[in-house]
């Protein structure tokens, strides 16, 4: 099956770059990277989730290039980067370490950002030396550092062995995905996004997700069935805030919840109400805003010690996203 091409108009259109670059990992993996805002902003570096691409992050990039050096990449054997046989959280930390020294200079300091597996990449990434000269803050979207197949609710059942069982064969089919039909866009808002999502928003997933080479879906899949980095967690020693959709099906909110319990520093954790596991595509402006509070207090100068952002849940009043969500805004 041929890529699907991305939405090529509003908000979710993937923006051009600045300049793009290929960084090498340890075992000579080849990594599609994009730099975007000028040269000598505070770095955001961004890493998507599963079965995505840079264009997940296309809403976060076009608002945070105005004044940020945004760095985005295609995780191995997704978008631009082509597959690799090594798919391991080692291989992805190791992908990570790879950007990081090759986008940022020695000793510069970035906020690091993952979504869902790009936040496992992290939590894999924890403790190594080049990612602690790095990241100066962190932020987890959508995300969870083991038994992930267990808490998933994307099939209806109570929690047992029947489901987890049944929830391992969807997550980790062979069949291809085929193209992005109406059928095909309703179930992949069931399993990934809120019931508020607009239209927009779940055409925009569904190209990117759509796009994804069923060898490496299957691929990953069974590494995240086997996933366990809770050791990962306890050595992410930076300033981490977590954000997470309360209808989230892949990772729901206990995992965010046992994140937060867990990190040694967590300077929040923000639950999205009525958002899906797709959160900076669903609540783009949210989690953007918190994304430049975590650069303002941790990047840019920030006295040391500095923690503004309170650790504790904070729910945030989604009326108004909401409204214009439903709008199409």
């Amino acid at each position: 099956m041929s890529p699907v091409a991305p939405v090529t108009s509003g908000p979710y259109a993937p923006p051009v770059p600045s300049r793009t670059l290929t960084a090498v990992s340890a075992d000579g993996a080849r990594l599609h990277v994009e730099v975007h805002g000028p040269e000598g902003a505070p770095p955001v570096v961004l890493a998507h989730g599963w079965t995505c691409s840079t264009a997940f992050w296309a809403a976060q990039i076009r608002d945070l290039a105005t004044g940020h050096r945004v760095i985005a990449y295609d995780q191995r054997g997704h978008g631009r980067s082509p597959a690799s046989p090594a798919c391991t959280t080692g291989a992805l930390a190791d992908d990570l370490e790879a950007v990081l020294a090759q986008t940022l200079a020695p000793g510069e300091k970035a906020l690091v950002v993952g979504h869902s597996m790009g936040a496992m990449t992290v939590m894999a990434a924890a403790g190594r030396p080049r990612f602690e000269e790095h990241a100066a803050a962190v932020l987890l979207c959508s995300t969870g550092s083991s038994r992930l197949v267990a808490e998933a609710l994307v099939v209806p059942l109570r929690a047992g062995r029947v489901r987890t069982w049944l929830t391992g064969r969807v997550l980790g089919s062979r069949a291809p995905l085929g193209p992005v039909t109406p059928v095909a866009k309703r179930i992949l808002k069931y399993a990934t996004m809120g019931t508020g999502s607009a239209p927009h928003m779940v055409e925009a997933c569904a190209r990117i997700v759509h796009s994804c080479p069923r060898a490496v879906r299957h691929a990953w899949s069974a590494v995240l069935s086997a996933l366990d980095l809770d050791h990962g967690v306890r050595e992410l020693r930076v300033p981490t805030a977590v954000v997470q959709g309360t209808d989230d099906r892949l990772t729901p909110p206990v995992h965010a919840r046992a994140l937060a319990a867990a990190l040694p520093d967590c300077v929040g954790l923000t639950e999205l109400p009525g958002v899906g596991h797709m959160t900076p595509v669903e609540a783009p402006e949210l989690v953007t805003a918190r994304i430049r509070e975590l650069v303002g207090a941790y990047v840019t100068g920030a006295a040391p010690g500095r923690k503004p952002i309170p650790a504790q849940t904070d729910q945030i009043n989604q009326t108004n996203q909401t409204n214009r969500i439903k709008e199409g805004a």
